[in-house]
């Protein structure tokens, strides 16, 4: 059996991920270009930290197993969202690969599976392969680290985000005010 990708970009012209909004109410997009095409995917948080850490890790194992491979910098990186930011799907999964051959790295990612109520089969899901130079996901692990590191600052005591009006940690038990940033 054939997998089907909604999108397929052989090589993407540009490809980020960012947040859109106030921290404490952000969405979280991955975006892929390949020439006029664009594929926008909304993220978690939490997959796109896991992504950008993935990404690095994957590359240190390439540099590792060969030191020949260099990363050139990227001059003047396409790093922004591309409006209109109109979602094809929620990602539910991702796996990341490389590609020796074309020393490419490979993204796929994968919708939420949602199951037909009265059938309870999944409907024909959709999917996403990205392949990218080690420069361009080098750029995009980079970047999305720093986008979710603009978030909400964690409180210290218990790690729940603190809001801009400010944070009531269960750990003070209720002996100390509410904290703000």
């Amino acid at each position: 059996m054939t997998t089907h990708f909604t999108y397929d970009f052989d090589r993407v012209s540009a490809i980020v991920a960012d947040a859109v909004g106030l921290p404490g109410q952000r969405t979280f997009f991955l975006q892929a270009r390949q020439g006029r095409q664009v594929a926008t995917l909304t993220m978690e948080k939490q997959q796109v930290a896991a992504l950008a850490a993935s990404v690095l890790q994957l590359l240190e194992e390439l540099e590792e197993k060969n030191p020949d491979l260099t990363i050139h910098e990227i001059s003047g990186r396409d790093l922004h969202l591309q409006e209109p930011l109109t979602p094809a799907f929620r990602v539910g999964q991702m796996g990341l690969g490389y590609d020796e051959n074309q020393d490419l790295m490979v993204l796929v990612a994968q919708a939420l599976v949602i199951e037909d109520e009265e059938t309870g089969v999944a409907q024909d899901v959709p999917r996403a392969r990205f392949y990218a130079t080690r420069e361009q996901m080098r750029a995009l692990s980079e970047h999305a680290l720093e986008a979710v590191a603009s978030g909400r600052p964690d409180c210290p005591l218990c790690g729940s985000p603190i809001d801009p009006e400010g944070h009531f940690c269960p750990r003070t038990n209720g002996h100390a005010y509410p904290l703000a940033v």
